[in-house]
């Protein structure tokens, strides 16, 4: 295998078995019923791949020690139920007395958190095995809705964090302690990892790699599996229309009135007339409901649908620029890189369907032709 990569992974090799010097880590790897299966299998993949490549290069004339050992565990030690009916089999029980350089904490499928929050018992036992653990200096490491087991526990009071792009606005309300950085895809800050949106896993798995055994095994690993590791932010992929995620009336009202008025100009004091409350009582309630501020969320919304616009159809930049309201369009242009960590013409060659579509040959003689 590795005859096929070229000099410069060779290169890679020779500065890893220089510099490698750690011992091995034991990860453990936390499951519940609801989650995803491949978040336990993407992890596993990666810290497999990694002991592979420290074998075959750190000491390649010699019996290794692997970098990682693992365990799946779940709370009873019995295997659980994924959110597609997967069974997951598990290698033990948790017991937060037993020794772990890392925790990874796998996520119950966004859309159900709230049943899996509301599993009180459940969700105590796991905050007390978090903390305690936490204690003992493990590196605790979460990505998308697992961050809220984080948040439950106390553990990122006075932290940043990130989750599923989705889950921001409720995460914002819930944990009011927290700083939510949603448009982040791993914020790492004094031994807790907090990982973005689902994928994010294999990013979260390759910070372990360089956590405990540094950055030229961690990069030869992603390289291999094809990870990115300078994909920093998850704000490309986000989403707002059709999602108002909450039961206020008065604020889901003002949310389509936005939505209906984009061209326009925008008071909040226009806004609040319209709706017969003060612009003090919209402000709050906007907040409470969403989780930002009328005017972030308006800034947000019309960065969603010029996302839409230059996914769906070939359209100049300047026409997607009035259709959102904005008649300077550097200003556009500067928003819209802020918001989604790319420029519209960068995101557009990256998600547009229509050029997908023009780029397709049809090869002649198929399908009848």
């Amino acid at each position: 295998m590795i005859g096929v990569y070229s000099r410069g992974w060779k290169w890679q090799y020779r500065h890893y078995s220089r510099k490698f010097r750690h011992a091995m880590a034991i990860v453990r790897i936390w499951v519940y019923d609801g989650i995803l299966a491949s978040g336990v299998a993407g992890p596993v993949d990666v810290f497999s791949a990694a002991n592979q490549f420290h074998a075959r290069i750190a000491a390649p004339r010699s019996a290794s020690a692997p970098v990682f050992a693992w365990r799946v565990e779940s709370l009873d030690g019995r295997p659980v139920t994924a959110a597609s009916g997967q069974i997951i089999h598990v290698d033990g029980k948790i017991d937060p007395r037993k020794r772990a350089d890392a925790v990874l904490l796998t996520a119950p499928f966004f859309s159900t958190i709230d049943e899996f929050i509301g599993r009180r018992e459940q969700l105590n036992e796991l905050s007390s095995a978090l903390r305690r653990q936490r204690k003992a200096g493990t590196v605790l490491a979460a990505y998308c809705t697992a961050n809220y087991l984080l948040a439950e526990a106390g553990l990122l009071d006075g932290r940043a964090a990130t989750t599923h792009w989705a889950r921001a606005a409720d995460f914002a309300r819930r944990y009011p302690r927290v700083e939510v950085r949603a448009q982040e895809l791993l914020i790492a800050q004094d031994g807790i990892i907090s990982g973005g949106s689902v994928t994010s896993y294999l990013n979260l798995a390759i910070r372990l790699v360089e956590t405990f055994a540094g950055d030229a095994l961690a990069t030869m690993t992603a390289k291999a599996l094809l990870i990115d590791m300078n994909r920093t932010s998850q704000a490309s992929y986000a989403t707002l229309l059709d999602e108002h995620g909450h039961t206020d009336t008065l604020v889901a009202r003002a949310q389509q009135q936005m939505e209906a008025t984009l061209q326009q100009g925008f008071r909040l004091s226009d806004l609040a007339a319209s709706l017969a409350v003060s612009e003090r009582t919209l402000n709050r309630r906007f907040k409470e409901a969403v989780g930002l501020a009328p005017l972030t969320y308006l800034q947000n919304l019309r960065i969603e649908v010029a996302k839409r616009l230059l996914e769906t159809r070939p359209i100049a930049l300047e026409s997607v620029s009035q259709r959102v309201g904005y008649g300077d369009i550097s200003t556009f242009r500067q928003l819209f890189k802020r918001k989604t960590g790319l420029s519209p013409s960068e995101y557009q060659m990256r998600f547009s369907r229509a050029t997908a579509a023009e780029s397709v040959e049809v090869e002649p003689g198929r399908n009848g032709g």
